[in-house]
């Protein structure tokens, strides 16, 4: 079968406007927020049901031609990046709430709802979905699903896969399974092996999203400090006292900056950084805990203490933290966002580490950081017009990460491998592991026909 059959194929099966193929259309689809590295796909395609994507998976199976499933392209390490003459299936045209259940504390959505869209939709119900991503306003669902997103709330609510009870999938060869959501204790978990694949074992096309009881009460504070050296000291004291806030998020001067510029939110000039604190449960106690907690802070010479004291400040604490990577369009015409993970007693450490790579390769890096988790999201500032300064960035990113295994942490928390990492897989994990990894592979999609060339490209070769 012919390039232009397979196009053929695919406009019998979802019809002519639902398939691009022209190149002024594909390239928009060329890379996901993990721009350095493109490639125009053979063509775009726009399911609408479980029963459509397996065709197509079906029909790209039978041309040998791959397949990634793409949400709203938010992520960061390029992992719906297209396969060089593959074809992307967007979910975004998949975007109903099927079912809220309250009693049994559960959504049925598709992969294209977009996670603050669940959000508004169980306001006032006293639930929550917990997951919350820095860009949930944009990204969907079935991405958080992909690679196991986070967010600020990770600290005590966990990541996606703690938030999922059962998938409805395609596999490679356009079968369609399920996966829960009830539990089984005799079955094996599949959902949760689907759950941060990357779009490498199957293609989601439903979510059994397990929902959580809103707390009872909050507290935010926004604490200021002289050097991001004693914010970090300050998040690993509070942890080591074993306190599970519901967030402890940081920001250094150099994204300060830029919230500042955007949001106006008053953050002292001579603070070298923020640590952003949220408490939540049972109003009972909460003050209490919120007085251990600022007195915590106070071992480290903090400046401003500040609480919010309504909502709305409640509210623009937030923003100023959620839309921050969103702000660093005030500092540089492009970037890297990087996501490493150490345990929480190194961050001091990888923070005065981060400063040294930054200046080794010439490269300015800005941080933001879900403190709390060990998670650490340096900003490497660029310009891909400027090709030498490209370079030095990518390497000081891989440095980064580098040094995050070295302190025995992780290449990624929440943005996935894509093609971003892959080299590193090798430098994470031992060979033995990574052939158990590969094997999982082969027994989804043995044919590799599912996102070729991400996450297991290194234990595929």
């Amino acid at each position: 079968m012919s390039n232009t059959e397979l196009i053929r194929k695919l406009r019998a099966v979802l019809k002519p406007e639902n398939v691009l193929s022209a190149p002024s259309e594909l390239v928009v689809y060329d890379c996901d927020a993990f721009t350095v590295e493109r490639h125009i796909p053979l063509a775009v395609v726009f399911p609408r049901s479980a029963e459509q994507v397996a065709e197509v998976v079906r029909a790209c199976s039978d041309h040998g031609c791959p397949v990634v499933a793409r949400g709203a392209g938010t992520g960061l390490a390029g992992g719906c990046t297209p396969p060089p003459n593959g074809v992307v299936i967007m979910l975004t045209r998949m975007n109903k709430i099927l079912d809220i259940r309250l009693r049994d504390a559960m959504a049925l959505v598709e992969p294209g709802v977009l996670n603050l869209q669940l959000t508004n939709a169980l306001s006032g119900t006293g639930y929550h979905f917990a997951p919350d991503p820095s860009s949930q306003g944009t990204a969907t669902i079935g991405g958080n699903v992909a690679t196991n997103a986070g967010g600020p709330h990770t600290l005590k609510y966990g990541v996606t896969v703690n938030h999922v009870a059962g998938l409805e999938v395609v596999l490679g060869d356009g079968s369609i399974l399920q996966f829960g959501p009830v539990e089984d204790p005799a079955a094996l978990d599949l959902a949760r092996v689907v759950c941060g694949s990357e779009g490498t074992l199957a293609i989601v096309t439903k979510i059994w999203a397990k929902l959580t009881k809103n707390p009872q009460s909050c507290r935010t504070i926004r604490a200021t400090f002289a050097s991001i050296d004693d914010a970090s000291q300050a998040v690993s004291q509070i942890i080591a006292a074993g306190m599970v806030p519901a967030a402890l998020e940081l920001m250094d001067r150099g994204i300060l900056d830029a919230v500042e510029a955007a949001f106006a939110p008053g953050v002292p000039p001579e603070a070298a950084a923020v640590l952003i604190i949220e408490l939540d449960g049972p109003e009972a106690g909460l003050d209490s805990l919120l007085e251990q907690v600022i007195a915590l802070c106070r071992n480290w010479n903090p400046g401003e203490i500040l609480q919010a004291k309504t909502p709305a400040e409640r509210e623009l604490l937030w923003k100023c933290r959620k839309m921050a990577v969103g702000a660093v369009g005030r500092l540089s015409p492009g970037y890297m966002i990087q996501d490493g993970v150490v345990p929480r007693t190194r961050l001091p450490h990888v923070f005065r580490r981060i400063l040294e790579i930054a200046a080794k390769h010439r490269v300015r890096i800005v941080n933001v950081a879900h403190a709390g988790d060990g998670n650490v999201h340096p900003i490497l500032l660029l310009d891909e017009r400027d090709r030498d300064l490209t370079a030095r960035a990518q390497a000081a990113s891989r440095e980064v990460l580098e040094e995050c295994i070295a302190c025995g942490g992780s290449i990624t928390a929440e943005h996935g491998v894509g093609t971003e990492k892959i080299e590193l897989m090798e430098k994470l994990f031992a060979p033995a592991d990574l052939r158990a990894m590969h094997r999982v592979r082969q027994a989804f999609d043995p044919a590799s026909q599912l996102n070729p060339g991400k996450k297991f490209k290194a234990i595929c070769q």
